[in-house]
C-alpha cells in the first residue's frame, strides 16, 4: 500500500488535460490517482499492423494502406450525420471506403494521396467502414492499441493520453512488488517495464509477457494471504492431539465388507494425521457420488472415539441422518461402539434420556440434523466434528456445533466434485482430501441423450426395468421464473405417467409444496419399494440411498448444470445392477449440446466438474453468485490455472519460511498482510 504522500497517490489533476470534468468524470470507474490510472487494466487490445486484402479476416478491424482512385464525396442525410466516401487501391484491389459523421476529411484528402485507413473489413463486398484515416504512408507508433472500458466517462484518445503522460512523468516512482528471487526465476517483467507494456506494448509478445507477470502477481498476493491464515487458524486454534488406536482403527478396516480404494486409504491417513497433531483439524473431504465418503467418515469418528473423545456428524436432512445412523450403527456396534440418532422428531421423555447419556459420555457417536446445535446439547467430550453437504449450513450453525467442545477437529465433506482451481481458491485456507476413485466392482451408469420425441421409448425401457422389479426416478426441472409452473410440471408428468402405468406401477410425487415431513414421508415410501416410479419437481437428496433404483430420467435436462446432472444420475448405480440415466433434452444452444454431450461420455464427477467450469465460468459454477470468489482484474482461474498452482506453492514455501517473517527484504510483503487484516488473526468460515 502506497504512502499518503507517495507520487502516484497524487489526483489526477496533476496532469495535463485532467480538468475538475475529467476528474469527476474518472472517478466514477474508480480512477482518483495517477497509480489508479497507471493500474487501469485495457479491456482489449486492437491489431494495428498493416495488413494487405488477401490476409484481412471478414468483419474484424484492420489497417489497410491505398491510394486514392476517386475524389471524396459526402452526402448528408437526417440531422447533421453524414457519410464520406471514395475508392482506393491497395495492391490489385479496389476498395470502397466509407466515413460516417467526419465530413472535415474531405478537405484532408484528394486523388492520388497515399493513405492509411482503419476500419471494419467487408470481404465480400472489398469495403472498410472506416475509423481512423491518415494521410501519407503507414507511420503508426505502435502495432497494438490498449481499448478500455470506460463506460463514456472520457473519450478514449483523451484516455490514452492522460496514461501516456503518467507513465512519462511518474513511472519512476513505481515500485516493484514481487521478491527479486521470483521474478528471476520466472523471467517475469520488471513492475515498470509492465506498466508500460501493458499500456503501450511494442510487440505481441512483450503484450503477452506483461499480461503474465500481472497473472501471477494477482494469484500470488492472493495465495499469500491464503497461505498466512492458513497459519494464522492452525497456530491460533490450539487443537486436540488425538492419540488413536491404530491398532483398533487396523481391526475395522480389515472388518469392511469391501476393500478401501487408494483415494480412501490416502484420505483416511490425511485426515488421521491431522487428529493426531496438537492443531485443530480444518479439512474438506469432497468426493465423487458413490466414491465412499461415508466410509473415510465412519473411520474418522472410529478413531476419534480410541483417543477418548465423542464425534458428531451433522446432516442436512432427516432421511439422511437415518440413513447414516444405520450405517455407522452396523459398522461400529461389534467395536463396542454407541451410536445415537437425533433429528426434530426425537421428543419428550427420549429426548431427555438420549441428551442425558450424551452428557454422561455414554454414546460415543452423535448423529443428526440441525437438532445437533440446540442449547441443550451438551457433549462430555467432543473431539470430532464432521459436517456433511456443509455448504448446507450456514456460517453460524457450523460454528455452533464446533463449539460444543473444546477446539475439536472439523471435517466438512461434500459429494459436488469442485474443480482444483475453484478449490484452492474458494477454500484455500483449508486443507482438502480428494478421494476420485470408485469402489471395485461399481458398474458405470449407461448415460442416454434423448430428444422429446423419444420419449415413447425411454418410456418402454423403463417399463422392461420396472418390470424385473426395479425403480425410477423422473426428475422435472425447476422453472425458477415461476413455483406455479414447477408445480403445474411436475403435476402433468405425474399424471403422463400414472396414464401411462395405469394399472401396472404406482407412480409418487414430491414438490416444492410438501413440507419437510411430507417429503420424507415420499421419500421413504420409495426407498420401501412402495413406489415404483419417484416423479421430481427438487432435486433428490445427494446421498439418498436406493440401491434398487436404476433408472433416471431428467426432463428438459439443459436446464440443468452439468454437475447438477452428474449428482441427479448419481442417485442410481448404488446397487449391483446395471443402472440407466436418460437425458430428455433439445438443446437450442451449443453450450446446452456440450453440457449433453459430456454428460454421455463420462461418469467422473472430476471431469465433468471442470467442463461446466469452463462452460459457466468460475463466478457461476455454483449455480448463483459466489461471494467468497475472489475478483482478479487480469487472471482467470481457468485459464491461468498453472500460474496459480505455481502462486499457490510459492506463497506457502514464503509464508513457512522463518526468514519470511524476520527479514527486510519481506516488509512490503508483510505489511499487505497486516494491512488485510490476517496477521491480526481474521480469518474465513
Amino acid at each position: 500500500m502506497l504512502e499518503i504522500g507517495h507520487p502516484l497517490n497524487q489526483p489526477i489533476s496533476v496532469l495535463k488535460g485532467a480538468g475538475k470534468e475529467a476528474e469527476l468524470s474518472l472517478s466514477s470507474i474508480g480512477v482518483l490517482t495517477v497509480g489508479d490510472l497507471m493500474e487501469f487494466v485495457p479491456a482489449r487490445y486492437d491489431d494495428m499492423r498493416l495488413k494487405s486484402p488477401e490476409e484481412a479476416a471478414h468483419d474484424e478491424k484492420v489497417t489497410i494502406e491505398g491510394i486514392i482512385q476517386t475524389e471524396p464525396s459526402v452526402m448528408y442525410y437526417g440531422k447533421k450525420k453524414s457519410r464520406l466516401t471514395f475508392k482506393m487501391l491497395s495492391g490489385p484491389h479496389l476498395i470502397n471506403v466509407t466515413f460516417f459523421n467526419q465530413p472535415y476529411l474531405k478537405k484532408k484528402a484528394s486523388v492520388g494521396d497515399k493513405v492509411t485507413v482503419t476500419g471494419k473489413w467487408d470481404r465480400h463486398r472489398l469495403s472498410v467502414s472506416g475509423q481512423l484515416l491518415e494521410i501519407g504512408p503507414y507511420s503508426r507508433g505502435t502495432d497494438f492499441e490498449a481499448v478500455y472500458l470506460l463506460r463514456n466517462a472520457i473519450p478514449l484518445k483523451q484516455f490514452r493520453k492522460l496514461v501516456k503522460q503518467a507513465i512519462d512523468l511518474y513511472g519512476d516512482h513505481i515500485e516493484e512488488t514481487l521478491p527479486a528471487p521470483l521474478l528471476g526465476q520466472y523471467r517475469l517483467m520488471e513492475r515498470k517495464e509492465a506498466i508500460r507494456a501493458l499500456h503501450f506494448p511494442e510487440s505481441h509478445d512483450e503484450m503477452k509477457q506483461a499480461r503474465r507477470r500481472f497473472v501471477y502477481e494477482e494469484f500470488f498476493y492472493f495465495q499469500l494471504k491464503m497461505q498466512a491464515l492458513r497459519k494464522t487458524i492452525r497456530e491460533q486454534s490450539g487443537g486436540i492431539a488425538q492419540k488413536y488406536d491404530l491398532a483398533k482403527l487396523k481391526q475395522l478396516i480389515d472388518s469392511l465388507p469391501f476393500e478401501l480404494t487408494n483415494a480412501q486409504k490416502k484420505a483416511v491417513n490425511e485426515i488421521c494425521a491431522d487428529m493426531k497433531s496438537p492443531y485443530r483439524m480444518n479439512r474438506l473431504l469432497q468426493g465423487d457420488v458413490g466414491s465412499g465418503k461415508t466410509a473415510v467418515a465412519t473411520l474418522a469418528l472410529y478413531a476419534s472415539v480410541t483417543a477418548g473423545f465423542q464425534g458428531a456428524l451433522m446432516v442436512p436432512t432427516e432421511i439422511l441422518a437415518e440413513q447414516h445412523a444405520k450405517s455407522l450403527h452396523d459398522m461400529l456396534e461389534p467395536f463396542g461402539i454407541t451410536t445415537a440418532l437425533l433429528t426434530g422428531t426425537v421428543k419428550g421423555k427420549r429426548r431427555k434420556a438420549l441428551l442425558g447419556a450424551l452428557q454422561a459420555g455414554d454414546i460415543d457417536i452423535l448423529i443428526g440434523t440441525h437438532a445437533l446445535i440446540q442449547d441443550d446439547v451438551i457433549f462430555h467430550n467432543l473431539g470430532l466434528v464432521i459436517t456433511d453437504e456443509q455448504h448446507r449450513f450456514g456460517v453460524n450453525q457450523r460454528r455452533v456445533l464446533r463449539s460444543k467442545g473444546e477446539n475439536p477437529d472439523v471435517l466438512f465433506m461434500t459429494a459436488t466434485p469442485i474443480p482444483r482451481t475453484l478449490a484452492i481458491t474458494v477454500f484455500g485456507e483449508m486443507d482438502v482430501s480428494i478421494i476420485n476413485e470408485m469402489p471395485a466392482g461399481r458398474k458405470a451408469i449407461e448415460t442416454y441423450w434423448a430428444k422429446e420425441e423419444m420419449l415413447g421409448r425411454v418410456l418402454e425401457f423403463t417399463e422392461k426395468e420396472l418390470r424385473k422389479g426395479r425403480q425410477a426416478y423422473v426428475i422435472c426441472p425447476l422453472i425458477e421464473e415461476s413455483e406455479k409452473l414447477d408445480f403445474q410440471n411436475a403435476l402433468d408428468v405425474h399424471a403422463q405417467l400414472t396414464s401411462y402405468f395405469h394399472g401396472k406401477f404406482t407412480v409418487g410425487l414430491m414438490h416444492g409444496r410438501l413440507s419437510g415431513e411430507e417429503k420424507d414421508a415420499v421419500m421413504k415410501s420409495f426407498s420401501a419399494n412402495e413406489l415404483n416410479i419417484l416423479v421430481s419437481t427438487t432435486v433428490v437428496e445427494v446421498g439418498v440411498n436406493v440401491p434398487n433404483a436404476t433408472v433416471m430420467i431428467i426432463y428438459d435436462a439443459e436446464r440443468f448444470g452439468l454437475s447438477q446432472l452428474h449428482q441427479l444420475r448419481g442417485r442410481v448405480g448404488r446397487g449391483s445392477e446395471q443402472s440407466y440415466c436418460m437425458l430428455i433434452a433439445d438443446p437450442k444452444s451449443e453450450t446446452g449440446k456440450e453440457r449433453m454431450t459430456a454428460m454421455t461420455e463420462t461418469n467422473d464427477g472430476f471431469v465433468l466438474s471442470e467442463k461446466d467450469l469452463e462452460l459457466r465460468g468460475p463466478g457461476d459454477f455454483f449455480g448463483r453468485k459466489q461471494s467468497g470468489l475472489p475478483e482478479f482484474k487480469m487472471a482467470d482461474m481457468v485459464h491461468d490455472y498453472r500460474a496459480l498452482e505455481t502462486a499457490r506453492e510459492d506463497a506457502k514455501t514464503l509464508i513457512n519460511d522463518p526468514a519470511f517473517w524476520k527479514s527486510d527484504e519481506y516488509a512490503q510483503l508483510r505489511a499487505v498482510l497486516t494491512d488485510s487484516g490476517v496477521l491480526a488473526g481474521e480469518k474465513l468460515d
